[in-house]
């Protein structure tokens, strides 16, 4: 058995922002394991400015991973959790490897294109003519479940925004998400979430900046609207931490990115104590290409999850795998029939 890895440029078809800025390309690394004649392939989504694991000794550790890769999934996952993205390409490339077809990880109804995913639309920063726009498009191509970015622009202009939307739709035509990535101030918070409740919000993501946990405690105790944890959960790896996280703020939700908290053996500790603590969740992909938004799609398909899932950003870029997945109105779709196409940069070393 032997591994390798590349570095590969996603780019973005639009500049897309976010409240860390414009982003126009992402660097991901993808893991491709030989064994005779068959091969897995991972992806290591890395996200630089968010990961845990955004190390200058990252490709170290990967170029470790290669050397050392016949130790087997459960050794090399305990030798890396410090690096929770690299621990998701691991089990998706050892899941590769073992499976009847390469990207069918996780057979299922899903996977054999009888079955679907539902996503939530979403609603990238910018103008609010941009933004107007895109929640147009989003509800014209059939989401009941929009998430919109916010903490860009001016506070006023996004409530104008969530006025402009409630005044044709009711919650019961569509149920909408905001996600603030840490943009308010602790001081300003709660003020802001009284405002955004008049809205019949369905939750708010990450309101404060992570690590916070005692004034996030206090908003969640208070709040008018859902809050759902996100950032908060990166870089907390031991299970006694976890809970600790939970028991303190006691969030109403928490959102699981594979690549961000360590692949889906630590997506289901993270849910276990969820379950323990009564709290929601769901699942949403990190900006992967195809190759890890399919298995982040087939884990959570095969979690059976209820809740809109945010899994829709394998459209954004130029360069990415032509898959069998497909956006059809607000679902996920797995054309079983449809082919993986341009592996060829990914497999050229074997």
């Amino acid at each position: 058995m032997r591994a390798f890895f590349k570095s590969y440029l996603l780019n973005f078809k639009t500049p897309s922002g976010t409240s860390r800025g414009i982003l126009k390309q992402k660097k991901t690394y993808f893991l491709v394991i030989q064994n005779d004649e068959k091969i897995g392939i991972g992806e290591c989504g890395l996200f630089e400015g968010l990961s845990y694991d955004d190390s200058p000794i990252y490709e170290d550790k990967l170029y470790w991973v290669c050397a050392n890769i016949h130790l087997g999934l459960d050794k090399l996952l305990q030798e890396t959790i410090e690096f929770p993205s690299i621990q998701f390409g691991l089990e998706m490339a050892f899941l590769s490897l073992n499976a009847k077809d390469n990207f069918d990880l996780i057979p299922s109804k899903f996977t054999k294109g009888e079955d679907s995913i539902q996503i939530n639309g979403l609603i990238w920063m910018g103008e609010k003519a941009f933004m107007k726009s895109q929640i147009e498009e989003k509800i014209k191509q059939g989401f009941s479940c929009v998430k919109l970015k916010i903490g860009a622009i001016h506070f006023d202009e996004e409530l104008e925004l969530l006025r402009y939307i409630r005044k044709q739709f009711t919650s019961r035509d569509i149920e909408l998400r905001v996600d603030a990535n840490g943009a308010f101030s602790p001081e300003k918070a709660l003020d802001k979430l009284k405002k955004l409740s008049e809205f019949d919000l369905h939750s708010i993501e990450q309101p404060i900046k992570q690590g916070q946990w005692q004034e996030m405690a206090k908003l969640c105790e208070k709040t008018p609207l859902p809050i759902a944890l996100d950032e908060e959960l990166i870089g907390i790896t031991d299970v006694t931490n976890r809970e600790k996280c939970l028991q303190t703020i006691k969030p109403q939700f928490i959102i699981l990115k594979p690549s961000l908290v360590g692949g889906m053996m630590n997506s289901k500790q993270w849910m276990q104590l969820a379950d323990k603590f009564h709290i929601g969740y769901w699942i949403t992909s990190a900006l992967e290409s195809n190759i890890g938004l399919n298995a982040i799609a087939q884990f959570t398909y095969d979690l059976g999850l209820k809740l809109p899932q945010g899994l829709g950003t394998g459209g954004l870029f130029t360069n990415n795998f032509e898959s069998p997945l497909e956006v059809i109105g607000e679902r996920l779709h797995y054309i079983a029939k449809r082919k993986w196409t341009n592996l060829e940069t990914l497999t050229d070393q074997i």
